[in-house]
């Protein structure tokens, strides 16, 4: 009986309210109103939930619900109704496009991501066919490039047919105009995670293997024929590790689309896989990797002191150490940058969909996220791939192609 409407004030009556009228909406106040008895900017400061903070959400009178350009899920027939949750609304979908950001920067997402797709593709299968016009040249240590660069050729690939196919038929629900949720397919969506995903995790365990072969032929002082004789063991482990990391994904159906890039990925809508199948193995992945390369150059600085005692010139040494520092700052930048991104995602994620929700019209605390870090996690996500070629980069690769 107390919440019977019946037993509402009449608004106006100053005997009993003591709030004005809500003047952010377009509407006026009759004249015969009366004038409140309390100003309600005064009214709004002391109004204060019970656990003594500010309702952010509330002062306009508005209550969290799926505002455009969210999707709400309203029919139980949907597949994902009752099942998915957008900043703390149940059954309210991200759209097919980032709600965030404005027409043009939408436009120059696809060119930018084009672009440095097409790049790394160019530079990756050169660096790939150079190597099987001339298999002997590389040998290891060296050789986890190879493999490292093939990866990224399959990891450009992937964001092609984005480009191809386009930002909605790859990342979209057609039917239903939002983003891909918790799905296995369709076949182009899975196409483009596994791509993305598959030969993404394996390119970051080559140069964690690439590492390692560093460290043993200038910590060990093993020999390329003894680094070699191991070289099933690494293969077992770059394609074994994300295959089982892929079927996973897809097992447990967790493939989700990207409203920026327009591909299917994994933990682009949750935030526990994209913690557990993307950040976590990259950290321990580069953690690893630069463990393996400190160690080897120590031993390289070791081993260069102990040679120039000798009074033996250190150039080809210098030149080697040179190459693989340059290489090296060339991985680990990007690396650390990706996993930057991912880790300023993760962590403002669940404000930037709240603050869709739950803010009033206009307000100015609405925190959205940078478009600059997304454009640059896709850079860097490329970037090693470009740079890979770098280590074809002189005469003998011109020595080859003309042979």
């Amino acid at each position: 009986e107390r919440m019977s409407c019946d037993s509402l004030p009449v608004l106006g009556d100053t005997e009993v309210l003591c709030m004005g009228y809500n003047h952010t909406e377009a509407t006026t106040l009759p004249p015969f109103f009366g004038k409140p008895t309390r100003p309600a900017k005064d009214m709004a400061k002391n109004l204060m939930p019970l656990d003594g903070q500010r309702l952010s959400g509330l002062d306009c009178g508005q209550t969290c619900k799926c505002k455009a350009p969210l999707i709400p899920i309203s029919k139980e027939s949907h597949p994902l109704y009752n099942r998915i949750r957008t900043g703390k609304v149940l059954n309210c979908a991200i759209p097919c496009y980032q709600p965030y950001f404005t027409q043009d920067e939408k436009t120059f997402a696809t060119f930018w991501i084009g672009l440095w797709s097409i790049l790394c593709f160019l530079s990756t299968s050169t660096t790939v066919a150079t190597f099987l016009i001339d298999m002997e040249r590389f040998k290891y240590p060296e050789r986890p490039i190879i493999f490292l660069s093939a990866c990224y050729l399959f990891v450009s690939m992937g964001y092609i047919v984005r480009l191809v196919a386009g930002h909605a038929n790859v990342a979209c629900n057609l039917e239903h105009h939002h983003i891909h949720y918790e799905t296995t397919g369709p076949a182009l969506c899975t196409v483009v995670f596994l791509l993305l995903y598959f030969f993404g995790m394996a390119s970051s365990i080559w140069w964690v293997i690439l590492s390692l072969t560093w460290f043993l032929a200038a910590g060990m002082k093993w020999g390329n024929e003894a680094i070699a004789s191991y070289s099933q063991y690494f293969h077992l482990a770059a394609w074994l590790i994300p295959s089982a990391k892929s079927i996973a994904v897809l097992a447990l159906s967790s493939v989700d689309g990207d409203p920026v890039a327009g591909v299917c990925y994994v933990g682009n809508q949750s935030l526990e896989n994209l913690r557990g199948f993307v950040l976590a193995p990259l950290v321990v992945y580069l953690f690893t990797g630069s463990l393996f390369l400190l160690a080897g150059f120590v031993s390289l600085f070791r081993i260069r002191s102990v040679i120039k005692q000798g009074g033996t010139k250190t150039d080809k040494l210098e030149k080697l150490m040179i190459r693989i520092g340059i290489f090296t700052m060339l991985y680990t930048v990007p690396a650390t940058i990706v996993i930057a991104c991912y880790i300023y995602e993760q962590h403002n994620r669940e404000a930037w969909e709240q603050a869709q929700n739950c803010s009033c019209p206009g307000d100015p605390h609405h925190p959205k996220p940078d478009y600059a870090v997304f454009m640059l996690k896709y850079f860097m996500c490329l970037v090693v791939g470009i740079t890979s070629g770098v280590w074809i980069w002189s005469g003998k690769t011109l020595e080859s192609w003309r042979r």
